[in-house]
C-alpha cells in the first residue's frame, strides 16, 4: 500500500462466477474473399480484463477521500451538447413528468444559454424530434447520473467523450424526476429503485431505432436503480449489455458506515443531504401537496438519512429510513441479471464502501464481473493530468462488446448461463426480484 501512494499504482483484481458466460465474436476475414474463419467465443472475464489497462493515478491523490474531494476541484471542462425531450410517464401508478437529454453535435457557433437548462441544453423543437427515427444501426448508450445529479455532470462526460466524438456512438441522459433543472407535475422525486423512467426510456428508444445496439451505464445511485431495472427485467431485457460504476449496493451498509465515521458524516453525508435539500426546495411547492411531509423537519435537517426519513419515507410509505434502504438496494437484484455486466468498483470508496459489495451474489452468476481497484475514491480514479481512469474502461468494454460480439448469434443462444437462475437454482422458493414496496405494478411482483 505505501508503494501505490508513492506511484499511484493501484492494484486492480476481478470478482466472478467460476465460468462467465461465454459471448460468440463476429468472424474474422482472412484475406480471401471465399475464406473466413468461423466465429469464436470469448468469456466475459476476458474482454473485461482486456478492457482494463493498468490503473495508475494521480500519486498525490493517494486514498480514497483525497481522491473523492477532489471531484469538486473545478479544473478541467468537457463540452458536451444536448437537446431535451420531456416526456410524460406511461406508469399507471407514478405518473408525472421526466427529462431525457439526447447527446447532439457541437453546434456550428456558439449558442446562448438557456436560463431553465443546464449549460450547453436545449429543448427539441417538435420538428426536431420528429425528424428521430429511422434505420440507424449505431450503437447508443443509456445513462443514469447519480444522487441529484444530471446529464451535465462531468464525470458522465469523461465517458461520452470518448464515445461520441466520433459520431460512431449516440447516447442519451435519463434525468431523475426533477433533477437537472427539470420540471415535477407529481409529489414525488424519485428514490433509489425508481426503475420506472429508465424503462420507458428503454423502450420507446427500442421501437424507435429497431436495428440499434443498446446498452445502459449507471453512476452510483444510477447505478443501482440500474442493476434493480436489470433484475426486474431478466431475460426480457431490451439492452445489450451494461457498465455500473461506484454502485452502493447495499444502502443501509453504505448510510450506516457514513453516520460511523465523521467525514462520512459531516462531509458526505452533509454534502449528499444538503444537495436534496435543495432539490426539495427548487420542487417544495409540489412535494408539498404530499400532506404526510413536514417541510419544518424537512428544512431542519442536516443529513442525508434524515431528508430520507422526512421525504423518502413518507413519499413511498416506508416506516424507516433503513426500510427503505434495504428495500431499495440492489445486492439481490444482481442475481436476476442475464445480460453482460461490468461493476467498476474502488475499494477505498468512502460513499460506496467496499462492505456493501456483494460478491457471493456476483460469484454465483455467470453475467456479471466485478472490476476492483485498491485506490479510486467515489466516482473519481483521477490520473495525472485530470483524466478519469474508470472512463477509460468503460469506453473500452462497451466498444468491444458492441462492435466484437457476433449479435445474431447471441440471439439464438439458450444455454444455461443466460437463463433463468431462478429455475436452476436449489432452492426455487427465493427470488431475488421478490420487491416489497406494494401498490405498484412492478415486475417481478
Amino acid at each position: 500500500m505505501y508503494l501505490s501512494w508513492i506511484y499511484g499504482e493501484a492494484r486492480v483484481s476481478f470478482c466472478h462466477a467460476a465460468k462467465t458466460v461465454r459471448l460468440p465474436l463476429k468472424s474474422i476475414n482472412n484475406g480471401s474473399a471465399d475464406e473466413q474463419s468461423k466465429g469464436s467465443e470469448s468469456l466475459l472475464l476476458d474482454i473485461c480484463k482486456q478492457a482494463t489497462p493498468p490503473c495508475r493515478l494521480n500519486p498525490f491523490l493517494f486514498n480514497g477521500h483525497l481522491q473523492t474531494c477532489w471531484t469538486a476541484v473545478k479544473i478541467t471542462d468537457i463540452p458536451i451538447h444536448y437537446k431535451r425531450k420531456v416526456f410524460t410517464s406511461t406508469h399507471q401508478t407514478y405518473q408525472g413528468i421526466f427529462a431525457v437529454d439526447f447527446v447532439v453535435p457541437t453546434p456550428p457557433a456558439p449558442q446562448p444559454n438557456d436560463p431553465e437548462l443546464p449549460e450547453r441544453t436545449h429543448f427539441f423543437t417538435d420538428e426536431e424530434f420528429s425528424c428521430l427515427g429511422g434505420d440507424d444501426e449505431k450503437p447508443m448508450l443509456i445513462m443514469l447520473h447519480g444522487l441529484s445529479g444530471g446529464s451535465h455532470e462531468i464525470y458522465l462526460r469523461h465517458v461520452l467523450r470518448s464515445l461520441v466524438s466520433g459520431s460512431e456512438w449516440e447516447a442519451c441522459v435519463v434525468n431523475s424526476r426533477g433533477c437537472a433543472r427539470s420540471k415535477t407535475t407529481s409529489s414525488v422525486l424519485y428514490n433509489a429503485r425508481a426503475t420506472w423512467d429508465i424503462r420507458q426510456t428503454v423502450e420507446w428508444i427500442r421501437e424507435k431505432w429497431p436495428h440499434r445496439r443498446l446498452f445502459g451505464m449507471g453512476f452510483s445511485l444510477g447505478a443501482n436503480i440500474l442493476v434493480n431495472y436489470l433484475g426486474e427485467e431478466g431475460s426480457a431485457c431490451k439492452l445489450d449489455a451494461a457498465v455500473v460504476i461506484c454502485n452502493p449496493w447495499n444502502l443501509e451498509i453504505c448510510n450506516l458506515a457514513l453516520q460511523q465515521s465523521l467525514i462520512g458524516l459531516k462531509v458526505y453525508s452533509t454534502a449528499m443531504g444538503s444537495s436534496m435539500k435543495a432539490l426539495f426546495e427548487r420542487h417544495v411547492d409540489q412535494i408539498t401537496k404530499n400532506p404526510d411531509i413536514d417541510v419544518d423537519k424537512v428544512r431542519k435537517s442536516r443529513y442525508l438519512h434524515e431528508f430520507d426519513r422526512y421525504v423518502q419515507c413518507p413519499s413511498w410509505g416506508y416506516p424507516t429510513e433503513n426500510a427503505y434502504y434495504r428495500d431499495a438496494s440492489s445486492m439481490d437484484s444482481v442475481l436476476a441479471v442475464r445480460i453482460p455486466l461490468l461493476a467498476i468498483h474502488a475499494e477505498d470508496d468512502p460513499i460506496a464502501v467496499d462492505t456493501a459489495v456483494p460478491r457471493e451474489e456476483i460469484k454465483l452468476n455467470p453475467n456479471v464481473v466485478l472490476c476492483s481497484t485498491s485506490l479510486g475514491g467515489h466516482l473519481s480514479w483521477f490520473e495525472l493530468g485530470g483524466e478519469r481512469w474508470f472512463a477509460r474502461v468503460a469506453s473500452a468494454f462497451l466498444k468491444q462488446i458492441a462492435t466484437g460480439v457476433d449479435w445474431a448469434a447471441m440471439s439464438k443462444r439458450t444455454d444455461i448461463a443466460n437463463g433463468d437462475l431462478r429455475e436452476q437454482s436449489k432452492t426455487p422458493s427465493y427470488d431475488p426480484m421478490r420487491r416489497k414496496l406494494h401498490g405498484a405494478s412492478l415486475p417481478g411482483m
